[in-house]
């Protein structure tokens, strides 16, 4: 019998009434975990966030929280393995847990290394210098930026139970407001292992972080104005969220990072035979096969030039030819399985309904063979390429395949293309696959307003470059319209999320004074 899943709440793991809900191995179909949160004092669980956890994490300053992230980071490096072997019941091949948690771990580390050298020792951060408000030198006034006194609480998607957790914790704790995590059902058991080497180190003040595996029930009743919610998940999810009283009378601080319809341009230039040809073909492979096309970044549209249609479409689909699908650590394996069967269902639910406007490259359903499993057990799916040859039909620009699926359709020049990408109602991210810069100014100014993250790849940065589908640490990851319109990460900006600005109005030897900077 698979174990139930214990939260970690008010300094303590407890364990639910009943077993809850099953999860299952994506690969054998077994078993792995009970998951409920049935009983949880919710409230109970908000007011020891707010009168232990905040207290405790506000006793040190930015520079020294900073610090612990480094610390709990490098504790998690240390045991990197056992999430990485665990992840595999989550259907992610190796290099597909390395992304969630080794890209959890520099992403934290970054948070810490930027804390650490650009925020000062106590609780207080200006903003900006003072600006005079008066003629004679002695009133002034200054933003502060202070912690908020509340909760944040993290709502996760199932695709990256690590990075999801400590992309949003790591400036919550440099902040100095305490988080309660709460995981998707379909892989909290990754996150609870996370959360328990963490605990195991001994360095989270009491309250800092806590965990709920399963429904959140009543605890959005619990926020009022000082708290914080940071969702990850579908924009229909976060939509209801969004409509919760908290957020809608309370002004509960709310933002979303939604699924959106990503897309990635060829540029006219990059014809068979140029470096950027390959380089497009070889991302599309890549987007729809790392963690078997389940990143809320991965490549949904991919527009190429009309007359580039079939060169385009027989070259990623040699490359899909040539991906081995089956059991994560299975000889010669490339892509693993999705999360679940329900995913599977869900997926190929949404290709017949693209279906309806495109035709099926390659794919389109669980694959023949599969390596090292059980093809009707697991949650496998062949990687599916969809050909488009009416972009205006609006299937393609409104139905995401959460897995991995990805459609051609062409563009007759770049205003087109823009036009295309602006079809699906903001996305997290584009890319841009040219080496000609006039085509690459055109397609970026014209498709920003609807992203929150454009990558132009070519032959010279392709070297260095961190690919389409991953953001990083340092740079805002959200996106406008379906995506959310909210934004995570971007360095410092993180942390800033977590504090009240506050405009103070005082002679310019206070304000000095508050700020620290007094000589």
């Amino acid at each position: 019998m698979a174990r139930t899943l214990h939260s970690w709440t008010r300094g303590a793991w407890w364990a639910p009434e009943g077993r809850g809900l099953e999860v299952t191995d994506a690969v054998t179909g077994e078993p792995v975990a009970a998951v409920s949160s049935n009983g949880l004092d919710t409230a109970a669980t908000v007011a020891y966030a707010r009168e232990v956890g905040g207290p405790a994490l506000r006793q040190s300053g930015f520079a020294e929280r900073a610090a612990l992230v480094k610390q709990l980071a490098l504790a998690l490096k240390e045991r990197r393995q056992e999430l990485i072997e665990l992840s595999a019941r989550t259907g992610a091949t190796a290099a597909d847990a390395s992304v969630d948690v080794d890209g959890g771990i520099g992403t934290a580390l970054v948070f810490a290394g930027k804390g650490a050298k650009q925020l000062p020792d106590g609780n207080v951060l200006a903003e900006d210098d003072a600006e005079p408000l008066g003629k004679g030198g002695t009133f002034a006034g200054r933003h502060l930026l202070t912690p908020r006194r509340g909760v944040v609480v993290e709502i996760n998607a199932f695709n990256f139970p690590v990075w999801g957790m400590l992309e949003k914790l790591a400036p919550a704790l440099i902040a100095g407001v305490p988080t309660i995590v709460k995981p998707a059902t379909q892989t909290a058991y990754v996150t609870e292992h996370a959360v328990r080497i963490l605990d195991e180190t001994g360095l989270l003040p009491d309250g800092a972080l806590q965990l709920v595996c399963g429904g959140i029930g009543d605890l959005l009743d619990h926020l009022g104005g000082q708290d914080l919610v940071s969702f990850t998940g579908s924009a229909g999810t976060a939509a209801k969220l969004r409509g919760h009283e908290a957020v809608t009378a309370l002004s509960v601080r709310f933002n979303a990072e939604a699924d959106s319809l990503n897309g990635s341009v060829l540029g006219p230039d990059a014809v068979p035979g140029t470096p950027e040809f390959e380089l497009f073909a070889d991302a599309l492979v890549h987007e729809m096969t790392c963690k078997a096309g389940q990143r809320c970044t991965a490549i949904r549209r991919a527009l190429v030039p009309e007359e580039l249609l079939d060169q385009v479409s027989d070259a990623v689909s040699d490359r899909l030819a040539k991906v081995v699908i089956g059991a994560p650590g299975a000889e010669g394996v490339t892509m693993g399985a999705l999360v679940g069967q329900a995913q599977r269902g869900e997926v190929l639910a949404a290709v017949d309904r693209l279906k309806t406007a495109a035709t099926v490259v390659t794919g389109g359903g669980p694959p023949a063979e599969v390596a090292g499993a059980d093809s009707t057990t697991g949650a496998f799916m062949a990687p599916t390429l969809l050909r488009c040859d009416d972009p205006a039909r609006p299937e393609p620009h409104t139905v995401e395949a959460f897995g991995p699926v990805s459609t051609l359709m062409g563009y007759r020049d770049p205003a087109h293309a823009v036009d295309l990408l602006a079809r699906g109602e903001g996305s997290l991210v584009a890319s841009v696959v040219s080496h000609d810069d006039e085509t690459v100014r055109e397609i970026v100014l014209g498709a920003a307003a609807h992203h929150g993250r454009i990558l132009v790849l070519d032959r010279d940065d392709a070297g260095e470059s961190t690919g389409h589908g991953t953001p990083m640490p340092q740079l805002v990851h959200g996106g406008p319209g379906r995506a959310g319109g909210g934004e995570e990460e971007g360095g410092l900006r993180a942390v800033a999320h977590h504090l009240q600005r506050t405009a103070v109005q005082a002679a310019p030897r206070v304000l000095d004074a508050l700020a620290g900077t007094a000589s």
